[in-house]
């Protein structure tokens, strides 16, 4: 059993505050901390950490940030063989900043080398995505790559997620490839036009979804669980109780879409509301440490959860 996941690592610089600065404003921050990132890289860490094989495919820079990321892969069990190391291209970063009182956060993000993806680099790496049970992708890469990924994954039957971070419009014809679609509450708002803050708007939002020709929608709602729908069932998941407070949501969206899925490659389409409870428990282990990649836990820590 395999996943393979498309998207791009960059260089996580997180800044630490009271508060998240508003347009024109200068704070005084408490910490900052250097790390690895990138959301398809995050949930391919996620993924390998609980356990099982996962192939990243991506391109960074031949420089230090680029070295950063080989290393979180080699710790993490990351097959990083279809990663491309660019001489051309410097490797992107993510200035982040967390509101230390509530731990969310706001993030601008430079893709660097992982901007650069061709339709050429999908065709060397077509292999791992063929034999995958699962093929996960975001919108952090060129759209164009992104789909061409998809259209593979999809003409070799594997099972494919879309996450859809960040928010961008997506061409109708794309629509029908994605066998899961993953947004958070504010990504969900974007595409269907209006604001989504609970399970009733989930719903609401859902139903339009699943006539663009979508198969099965998660939403997630941060603390307030997660809600799925397809056109046989629709029903809401709880967040799991956590032991240790949370001190920073920066990558939980992507630990949830890591354990998502690695619960989808182990139990198959048999029983989603169990691979959301597994993919809540990733995500929730993940804010009560502070970072993205090294934050995300092990299969040890999410068994003992739930």
């Amino acid at each position: 059993m395999s996943i393979s996941i498309l998207g791009i690592y960059v260089a996580d610089l997180v800044f630490f505050g009271k508060k998240i600065p508003v347009e024109g404003e200068t704070i005084l921050g408490n910490n900052f901390v250097i790390g690895p990132g990138g959301k398809g890289s995050n949930q391919a860490v996620a993924a390998a950490k609980a356990g099982v094989k996962t192939y990243f495919i991506s391109k960074i820079g031949d420089d230090q940030f680029g070295s950063m990321a080989r290393k979180i892969y080699e710790e993490a069990g990351v097959d990083y063989s279809k990663v491309i190391i660019s001489s051309e291209h410097s490797t992107g970063a993510a200035g982040i900043f967390v509101d230390q009182q509530s731990g969310k956060n706001a993030i601008n993000v430079v893709a660097g080398a992982a901007g650069a993806l061709t339709t050429d680099d999908i065709d060397q790496a077509a292999d791992v995505i063929k034999n995958s049970q699962v093929f996960l992708t975001q919108l952090e890469a060129p759209k164009e790559v992104v789909f061409y990924a998809l259209k593979i994954a999809k003409e070799n039957n594997v099972t494919t997620v879309l996450n859809p971070a960040p928010a961008t419009l997506i061409d109708k014809e794309i629509f029908p490839l994605i066998d899961y679609f993953t947004p958070n509450e504010t990504e969900a708002g974007f595409y269907v036009n209006h604001k989504v803050e609970d399970e009733e708007d989930a719903k609401k939002a859902s139903d339009k979804l699943l006539q663009l020709g979508i198969k099965n929608i998660i939403i997630t709602l941060g603390e307030k669980g997660a809600f799925f729908a397809n056109d046989r069932e629709n029903f809401h998941v709880p967040v799991i109780d956590l032991n240790n407070p949370v001190v920073d949501t920066t990558g939980a969206g992507d630990a949830f879409n890591g354990g998502f899925a690695v619960a989808l490659t182990e139990n198959g389409k048999q029983n989603i509301k169990d691979s959301i409870k597994f993919a809540s428990a990733t995500a929730g282990l993940s804010t009560t440490k502070i970072g993205t990649a090294n934050s995300m836990p092990s299969r040890e820590e999410i068994d003992k959860l739930l």
